[in-house]
């Protein structure tokens, strides 16, 4: 009759061990692009939804002076009141005028070639064109 030693002390094997780490990493390699993908698609929403509180702010300083800010000064007339500008009335945004989600600067121009002025950003790669998350979000489309 054989006896039990109560003091066994019993764990995980290492081939236990390993397949289980095969199993996180098949896991991983599975949801983490579809995690990123949704990562890409919410910088897109916030990028549109700046671009319409930009265009939000540059109608109340076109109803306060009477047009919209000319390329120079650009966006930045939102914040600090242009030289030699009496009707200005702002500051129209609470914070400084800020970067797309991928950190590059909205593009701004006026008389604009799609209306009286073209707002935009160059998606992530920060160049004109390109498709889905490099695709230019635009105030005129």
């Amino acid at each position: 009759m054989k006896t039990t030693n109560p003091r066994r002390i019993t764990g995980f094997t290492l081939l236990e061990l390993l397949v289980v780490l095969v199993i996180l990493g098949l896991l991983v390699g599975y949801v983490a692009p579809r995690y990123f993908a949704q990562v890409g698609k919410s910088e897109v929403k916030v990028a549109r939804a700046q671009v319409k509180a930009l265009e939000d702010a540059l109608d109340q300083y076109r109803l306060d002076v009477g047009r919209y800010p000319a390329s120079q000064p650009g966006l930045a007339a939102l914040n600090d009141a242009p030289a030699g500008e009496a009707r200005w009335q702002g500051p129209y945004l609470r914070k400084a005028v800020p970067n797309d989600p991928w950190g590059h600067p909205y593009q701004y121009r006026a008389p604009g070639e799609h209306g009286e002025y073209d707002l935009w950003s160059f998606g992530r790669d920060g160049q004109a064109g390109g498709s889905g998350e490099d695709a230019d979000i635009t105030s005129w489309q």
